[in-house]
């Protein structure tokens, strides 16, 4: 099998395909039909007639918080934290980003008036994120005082806006700092067609991590380290799954965090827990037979996972034609519609 390292993931996106804000409607955005031997451009409102009775979409329900806050240490030195993922009724891990790090202990004054007392490093000694402890409850001050955490590519500060579009239509468990971006095309229209065409629905958890977005440095992709996220398959989409085997239906998984929680699941036998896993070509799928997913970063861990679900030469020929079609790209782009090969 042939060996990969990062530049085989590369390509040449033209800075203007990058999506700044959102298609006006939600399922307004285009979709790339990759399951057949030529690319199709389409619509994503025809998704459903692409799919078949009784086949079942699996989404991801996570809820973004508004993870980014601002504030200041002791000294009046500016500082921002990402809060990554609520431990306790008023601690947190998160990554904090400043000029110089204040040493463990320190009361740092947040926008809003909190404050987030720094109790050392995560998960070990040497880790790469913070432990905090906060003045109250989390989640109560990420929604009065955070922020959207936009991707990195996206160039503006939140809006309300982004508040409602950064956000799937049935997200309800909050913890993550980066949307599912597949489910955002979702509308109430979309769905009720879905339900005509006789498509089942289930879902999945998992937190998305800020480490969606950290770049791979090594050339031997084998070398990159993944970072963790927590996910949860529920007893129900167990169940979902079980009957949609049964009957010989497709499973759907809209996104790759939903590829990620139902093959961590496979390969561990663990429904709920933190998941590192790394998908690369060669990897051996078990779960997902089609996948919905946006237009990933060069050289990133997603355009592997989709290489290796879609295989390596037909991922790259679709990326082509998505970029001379003019297609938007990354979070608030459009989508993609792909079939398992081999």
């Amino acid at each position: 099998m042939r060996h990969f390292s990062l530049g085989d993931f590369d390509f040449a996106l033209p800075p203007e395909l990058i999506a700044q804000h959102p298609a006006p409607e939600r399922s307004g955005s285009r979709l790339l039909d990759g399951t057949g031997s030529a690319p199709v451009d389409r619509g994503f409102r025809e998704l459903p007639n692409l799919l078949q009775p009784g086949d079942l979409l699996v989404f991801n329900d996570t809820q973004v918080v508004k993870a980014r806050l601002f504030g200041e240490k002791p000294t009046g030195g500016k500082l921002e934290l990402l809060v990554e993922r609520v431990l306790t009724d008023r601690e947190v891990v998160a990554h904090m980003k400043v000029s110089k790090k204040p040493p463990v202990g320190t009361a740092l004054r947040m926008d809003g008036g909190f404050l987030a007392t720094l109790l050392g490093r995560w998960p070990d000694a040497d880790g790469p994120l913070f432990r905090f402890g906060f003045s109250d409850d989390p989640h109560a001050l990420m929604e009065r005082h955070g922020h959207v955490p936009l991707p990195p590519y996206i160039t503006h500060g939140d809006t309300a806006e982004d508040a409602r579009r950064y956000q799937t239509v049935f997200a309800k468990n909050p913890g993550a700092v980066a949307a599912p971006t597949a489910a955002l095309h979702f509308d109430e229209a979309v769905l009720a067609a879905l339900d005509a065409r006789g498509v089942e629905r289930a879902s999945v958890t998992l937190h998305v991590g800020a480490g969606t977005f950290q770049p791979v440095k090594t050339q031997d992709i084998a070398q990159h380290r993944m970072h963790s996220e927590w996910y949860q398959v529920p007893q129900a989409t167990q169940r979902a799954i079980e009957e949609l085997r049964a009957r010989g239906g497709r499973l759907v998984a809209v996104g790759t965090t939903t590829v990620r929680t139902l093959e961590s699941w496979a390969k561990t036998g663990v429904a709920s827990g933190d998941t590192d896993i790394f998908i690369t070509p060669g990897f051996g799928y078990r779960q997902v037979d089609l996948l919905l997913t946006n237009f990933h970063l060069p050289k990133s861990t997603l355009l592997m996972l989709v290489s290796a679900f879609a295989g390596y030469e037909e991922m790259m020929a679709l990326y082509r034609h998505a970029v001379e079609s003019r297609y938007r790209f990354f979070s608030y782009g459009d989508a993609m519609l792909l079939a398992r090969r081999g």
